[in-house]
């Protein structure tokens, strides 16, 4: 059996973080090397799905639940506009391999982000 990943280790309490939400299927913690003025993940609490491609063939509930919680967090925490990131692979700069979404949200560069 391999290690829990960061992501579970937080949410079982091994490694300090702060849970800003949860649901019984997901959680929200803050990123920790923000790339926007707010920059939150949604993460499922199972780790049964390294990325978002095994998540949407797999699961495609759970998926929705991370995009409704996405745009809950972006209410709650910015204005409600927000990107959802999905990195995945290591070439995509994916460094965990625990599906999450990253929501960012506040004063970003639409020339930077695209349109």
């Amino acid at each position: 059996m391999s290690e829990p990943t960061i992501f579970t280790r937080i949410r079982t309490g091994e490694i300090p973080g702060e849970i800003l939400a949860e649901t019984d299927r997901v959680f929200v913690l803050r990123d920790i090397a923000p790339q926007a003025p707010v920059h939150l993940l949604v993460i499922p609490k199972t780790e049964q799905y390294r990325d978002v491609v095994e998540l949407a063939a797999g699961d495609p509930t759970l998926l929705a639940e991370i995009v409704e919680v996405a745009g809950k967090v972006a209410r709650e925490h910015a204005d409600g506009d927000f990107r959802l990131v999905f990195n995945t692979g290591p070439h995509a700069g994916q460094t965990v391999f625990h599906v999450h979404a990253h929501v960012l949200a506040g004063g970003l560069d639409e020339k930077s982000v695209g349109a």
